[in-house]
């Protein structure tokens, strides 16, 4: 059976946690962003909106991530967090979405978000860029959000960390359950399963 290139994209792509400090513009990015827009949406209005810190703007992204931190995890970490968000990583982006109290309509800007989110990612790979997509703890803490242009009522759904790696820095697959393990296959009125 002949796989595709969009299969093999998808089987390939990695999550990239090493990158090292090749330049990457912001041209690149926007251009991920306006073919990444095509995910599905399940509403008429599209959910999300973009923070992007480059250059001497990953300060600023990665003093809103030390702001959450204690003084000893500062202490700790400070420089460590500095040289990665600042020189290493090329790129932060936020993918925020309004918040909305009614489920449905937050599931589904949810959803739309996750899958604009793997199309960025499958894009870049496409490219050679690695992209690691976060829901840390500074995602969801207020002063974070203030220091790094979040609205109020606006969630931060995914910190994507952009840029280029060393190919010999590419993880090793981990294994996936096979989906027919997990299919249940309704094929009659009655309801009888078949796998």
């Amino acid at each position: 059976m002949v796989t595709s290139a969009i299969e093999m994209l998808i089987r390939e792509r990695r999550t990239i946690r090493q990158f090292n400090e090749k330049p990457l513009a912001k041209e690149t990015i926007v251009n991920l962003l306006e073919a990444a827009v095509w995910a599905p949406v399940h509403s008429r209005k599209e959910p999300w909106r973009f923070i992007l810190f480059m250059e001497e703007g990953r300060k600023r992204f990665a003093d809103g991530v030390l702001h959450t931190f204690s003084k000893d995890e500062r202490e700790r970490w400070e420089e460590k967090l500095q040289n990665d968000y600042c020189e290493r990583i090329q790129a932060h982006l936020l993918v925020v979405i309004e918040a909305d109290p009614r489920q449905r309509e937050w599931e589904d800007a949810v959803g739309a978000g996750s899958a604009l989110i793997q199309n960025i990612q499958l894009l870049a790979w496409e490219q050679g860029i690695g992209v690691v997509w976060k829901t840390n703890e500074y995602n969801f803490d207020p002063d974070f959000c203030r220091i790094t242009g979040v609205k109020p009522g606006e969630r931060i759904i995914g910190t994507l960390h952009l840029g280029y790696f060393d190919q010999d820095k590419i993880p090793k697959p981990r294994p996936r359950t096979p989906a027919r393990e997990l299919l249940t296959c309704i094929s009659s009125v009655d309801g009888d399963e078949q796998l």
